[in-house]
């Protein structure tokens, strides 16, 4: 009889999804710890809100529209509703403030922090899933509210340990743009797509701005993305506003005669005498006419947080990193559900992209030093020592598995453990123990010829008295 053959499935990651270790995880989790001590710092309180949300709560304000499942990850529930995946964390919040607007504090202050889904195409550096970190405002209308915002930015941004020049929080107005293209006769159908393109000017330079302001643009894949339309005296005047190093004094006689344009001008003057009066000078907090945003619910002061430095993208080549965080306000979304305009603004920080700028800086640190008991025979003692040395404050871990001391010894330099402790029966009889620093073995081993050279060097290794353990790792790991 034939043997059946067994299908397998192949073993792969989905397009657009990584998978994360251990170590940067860990400089994840630090980045976080900061954010929050001063999102906290400033009164904010945390808020979790579910990863998926009824699709129709999305709307029409989502991030990819030119996509027939309109840049979500949907799925239909058993009784016939559909559900989507969160692509960001402030539509849930205002689903959750028209839930419980009656009961909330007002303003209501919140911070969120997890994991977004986007079903857009991805790219070097563009994952489907990611995180953010946001902090949003609920029911102030003060221009004094978005100040906050700003200035909460770029202390968080510091506290992470950029240097002042290293970034730059970018402000404008949502308005003053509205006033642009009032004056140039653009109809409001094309709006969101000029929006959309002019959000793209620091990614694909004043040209591919200029293709999807007009016909459109085709991408280096051959994908072909459909322009706003516009006339080249339209464009023209577009691209002009847009240019950065313009000033609210340069920018006034271009939305002279529109009202929102001048009600954008009067709102960013209230928020940079705020900023500039508590001391965030011009290389922290700066007017931007090219920061626009992307998605359609900004109805207002709209800001972009931008790391200056010099990086090294996926060819090698040096690049400014650009982008790592983004907010603005959005009165209208909470009228979506009640019909009732509620002001609100926000900032969220990509955290993934941080991580990503922050450890080519070298700045995230590193974890904490891993210490290994090898298995020398009496398991419970090796567990033992594992415990005292984590009721001292250390990362100790005691060997489980059965290999032979060099292949656990192996075992502790993949791990990237500091230190390794051994313990067997010679040393548990004479009271004494045995220490491996293992980075400084590494660096023994580097200038050794022979096996004798090895032994007698002793390759970093130190043998202490078992009283005395965790006085002699504190030394070792640098902690006296």
């Amino acid at each position: 009889m034939k043997e059946q053959k067994v299908s397998r499935p192949k073993a792969r990651l989905p397009r657009g999804f990584r998978d994360r270790s251990g170590a940067e995880i860990a400089a994840e989790r630090k980045i976080l710890d900061t954010i929050r001590t001063v999102y906290e710092s400033y009164g904010f309180a945390p808020l979790e809100t579910p990863a998926f949300e009824y699709t129709d709560a999305l709307g029409k304000f989502l991030p990819d529209v030119d996509r027939p499942n309109e840049g979500v990850f949907s799925l239909q529930d058993d009784d016939g509703q559909w559900l989507s995946l969160r692509y960001d964390h402030t539509a849930p919040l205002a689903r959750y403030v028209a839930e419980n607007f009656q009961f909330l504090p007002k303003p209501f202050r919140r911070y969120a922090v997890g994991p977004v889904w986007r079903n857009e195409k991805p790219g070097p550096g563009r994952f489907r899933q990611f995180t953010q970190f946001d902090a949003d405002t609920v029911g102030s209308n003060s221009s004094t509210a978005d100040a906050e915002l700003l200035m909460m930015l770029a202390d968080t941004l510091e506290a992470l340990c950029l240097e002042r020049g290293e970034y730059v929080v970018k402000v404008n107005n949502r308005k003053l743009l509205d006033g642009v293209l009032e004056a140039a006769f653009v109809d409001n159908s094309r709006r969101g797509t000029v929006l959309r393109a002019v959000d793209k000017l620091d990614r694909l330079g004043v040209d591919g701005v200029r293709a999807l302001l007009g016909e459109g643009r085709k991408d280096d894949s051959g994908d072909f993305t459909k322009g706003a339309g516009l006339n080249e005296t339209q464009i023209e005047r577009v691209l002009t506003f847009s240019t950065p190093g313009a000033t609210l004094d340069s920018v006034a006689p271009a939305v002279a005669g529109s009202a929102a344009g001048e009600a954008g001008l009067k709102e960013l003057e209230a928020i940079l005498s705020v900023v500039r009066g508590c001391g965030f000078g011009e290389e922290r907090i700066a007017f931007d006419t090219g920061i626009v945003r992307g998605l359609d619910y900004y109805t207002g002061p709209v800001f972009e947080a931008q790391l200056t430095f010099k990086v090294k993208n996926d060819d090698g080549q040096d690049v400014v990193f650009g982008s790592v965080a983004g907010g603005g306000r959005y009165d209208d979304l909470v009228a979506r559900f009640t019909g009732q305009t509620v002001p609100a603004t926000g900032v969220s920080i990509g955290v993934s992209r941080l991580l990503t700028a922050m450890t080519q800086r070298g700045l995230t640190g590193s974890t904490a030093p891993l210490i290994v008991v090898l298995a020398m025979g009496d398991a419970a003692g090796s567990f033992a020592v594992a415990c005292e040395l984590r009721a001292a404050g250390f990362a100790a871990e005691a060997y489980v598995g059965n290999k032979k001391v060099p292949d656990q010894l192996k075992y502790a330099d993949k791990r990237g453990a500091a230190l390794v402790v051994m313990e067997g029966d010679d040393e548990r009889d004479k009271g004494e123990i045995i220490l491996k620093d293992l980075k400084a073995g590494a660096e023994v081993a580097k200038t050794v010829e022979t096996r004798a050279d090895w032994v007698g060097a002793r390759a970093g290794q130190s043998i202490v008295k078992r009283a005395n353990l965790v006085a002699e790792v504190e030394k070792l790991l640098g902690r006296t």
